[in-house]
């Protein structure tokens, strides 16, 4: 199996760092080098949109323009994200030879950072020139399902709330129904085996 580029996309809750865990152990026992590689990343930017996703750092109190602004970061970051020379996405598929398995991609930031088709084209402009995913897996779970487990949450970030995530889970919607790239459709609310299981039944279909 070639190196791929695998996208979990979902709304908070629908089980992509488990599925993303599962996968790169899979990968790895299939003897493939895997890594998780996921946004925010770890850089200056990706630790500051860390911060302002928690409250810890001051950014915007209107709406609109802090989602602007986490569009403009996150943006930034993913640039980073694919490009920089450490651990970037491309040096780790070209020079590793490894397969990349990222939670959250610029999917995340058209369902999180719009609220209208103004804000939907603006976003989409700052990430169009970015390269689609070999894969994208879209975990689609139920709003109640994803609010009651994060009532177990300690803490949550500014976007966790049902508004925000019924918002976001319509612009997953719309999203992936002109998406042109190849993607896996998944009803989360299955076993964590179960998901695995389709996860890796359609990889084999597709890319072995």
């Amino acid at each position: 199996m070639q190196p791929l580029f695998i996208v979990l996309e979902g709304i908070d809750k629908a089980g992509k760092t488990t599925q993303a865990e599962l996968l790169k152990r899979y990968l790895i026992n299939q003897g493939n080098s895997a890594v998780i590689s996921s946004e925010p990343t770890e850089g200056v930017i990706g630790k500051l949109i860390r911060k302002a996703m928690q409250n810890q750092v001051f950014v915007m109190k209107d709406k609109a323009k802090f989602d602007e602004q986490m569009a403009y970061l996150f943006a930034a970051d993913r640039h980073y994200h694919l490009y920089n020379e450490v651990d970037g996405i491309y040096n780790l598929i070209q020079q590793d030879n490894s397969h990349v398995i990222a939670t959250r991609y610029y999917f995340s930031s058209l369902a999180y950072n719009t609220n209208n088709q103004e804000e939907f084209d603006f976003v989409y402009g700052l990430n169009k020139r970015f390269p689609n995913p070999d894969l994208v897996i879209y975990l689609d779970i139920s709003l109640d399902i994803a609010l009651h487990r994060l009532a177990n949450v300690p803490y949550k970030e500014v976007y966790e709330t049902q508004e925000k995530l019924q918002q976001v889970k319509d612009n997953y919607q719309k999203i992936f129904q002109s998406y042109q790239g190849k993607i896996l459709k998944i009803d989360a609310k299955d076993s964590i085996e179960q998901i695995h299981q389709r996860i890796t039944t359609y990889l084999e279909k597709n890319f072995s």
